[in-house]
């Protein structure tokens, strides 16, 4: 029951995560928001390409994504009639499958977006201390910069430094870093947008699809 009971929630967990958020609102409007802009389908893309209603709107749903994946990984592992003092590993597989699930959709050949936003909602869940200690960086970070990427970049190295300094727990410190790993590698062309100059900033309109890929 234990292994089928993580099976069960990894999988729900990846299709929940897998939900392709920014895509299916691009499509409300007729535009194919891999081909628009820098080609993400992220909430910042969403903000430069679909509009504030629609980023907005992206980025609540894809971080409810990870929140919710978390949330119904305790749930089920209740509903399995496990014991609930072992629910949190549980939850922690739900949290790395909804970022690995939106990452790697496997609706859209996975490719999707870089599991910033729904990162934030499993450790809204998880570790909201540790969040929150992140929030205030990346905020002051995109503040000083100008560059969300450069925000969301710090944010991964600084979240598992405060998960590590705040929770007691080695599997979530491990799992944190794999993810912070995970994230910075999804921004590798925003960081060779960087060195090179041609990164989109705040304030500034939108490069082609061309130039920011």
């Amino acid at each position: 029951m234990p292994v089928l009971s993580y099976v069960i929630v990894a999988v729900a967990a990846y299709l929940l995560g897998s939900i392709p958020t920014g895509y299916l609102v691009g499509r409300t409007q007729g535009i194919d928001i891999r081909t628009a802009g820098s080609g993400n389908m992220g909430a910042t893309n969403s903000f430069r390409v679909l509009g504030k209603p629609a980023g907005t709107f992206v980025l609540l749903v894809d971080c409810a994504k990870g929140f919710a994946a978390v949330w119904l990984g305790g749930w089920l592992w209740k509903v399995l009639g496990a014991p609930e003092v072992q629910a949190e590993p549980h939850c922690v597989v739900a949290g790395i499958l909804a970022v690995l699930g939106h990452n790697y959709p496997c609706w859209l050949r996975f490719k999707g977006g870089k599991g910033i936003a729904t990162s934030a909602g499993v450790y809204l869940a998880l570790a909201p201390v540790a969040l929150g200690i992140t929030l205030v960086v990346f905020i002051l970070t995109v503040a000083v910069t100008r560059y969300v990427s450069i925000g969301s970049i710090v944010g991964a190295i600084v979240l598992p430094s405060a998960v590590w300094f705040t929770h007691d727990n080695w599997t979530l410190r491990i799992v944190t870093m794999a993810l912070g790993v995970l994230a910075i590698f999804k921004h590798r062309k925003n960081i060779q947008r960087l060195m090179a100059g041609t990164e989109n900033r705040i304030g500034k309109a939108p490069q082609s699809t061309e130039a920011a890929k």
